[in-house]
């Protein structure tokens, strides 16, 4: 079974077009990629706008492209795999809603400085998480982090993390652990079978 969690950020790419970041707003499931159901997804896009593409696909199985359509704010596949190349995950990804807060290293100007962000990390994995800025005097990550320390709290309690970013679109960071504490890392294989 392959599902696409709610949450998820997808990136459609449309010859002539810059890419066109997607957020899924509900999960689906199928049993192979091609059946998978028309996702809602929340895109930048006005009604009524209509667009082909490639569809960078995350799945829980992994990661894979396939030709999609974008209309009025549904997203469907719409035909095969334009290759049988599916990126596997190193490590399952669990979904849910962890507080986050911590301090970040972003570029700025001439150098580095350091600011606080805070949080919710919406799925989390052995291998890294996923960001949502959700702080109290801004609702958004600041761009350009070159690293972040992280205090998440976890069901067995506050996880730290060092998380360098693998992708960082809008208020949302995707990052790898840089470093985590080793109980952090026994609990978290644990949690994430």
């Amino acid at each position: 079974m392959i599902a696409v969690p709610a949450g998820t950020t997808l990136t459609l790419r449309c010859p002539g077009e810059p890419d066109l970041p997607l957020i899924n707003l509900a999960e689906v499931q199928a049993n192979f990629v091609t059946e998978l159901p028309p996702m809602l997804v929340l895109s930048l896009d006005e009604q009524g706008t209509r667009r082909y593409g490639i569809l960078e696909l995350v799945t829980s199985a992994g990661v894979t492209w396939v030709e999609a359509e974008l209309r009025d704010g549904r997203l469907t596949v719409t035909g095969g795999l334009p290759t049988d190349v599916v990126q596997r995950r190193g490590a399952a990804r669990k979904p849910g809603t962890y507080t986050a807060n911590g301090t970040a290293q972003v570029e700025s100007g001439p150098g580095r400085r350091l600011v606080p962000v805070s949080g919710h990390v919406q799925d989390v994995s052995t291998g890294g998480l996923l960001l949502r800025g959700a702080g109290p005097d801004s609702p958004h990550l600041p761009g350009g982090i070159k690293r972040a320390l992280l205090h998440v709290d976890m069901p067995w309690g506050v996880m730290t993390a060092a998380v360098t970013p693998v992708e960082q679109i809008a208020d949302q960071l995707r990052g790898s652990y840089e470093w985590i504490d080793p109980a952090d890392s026994a609990a978290l294989r644990e949690f994430c079978p």
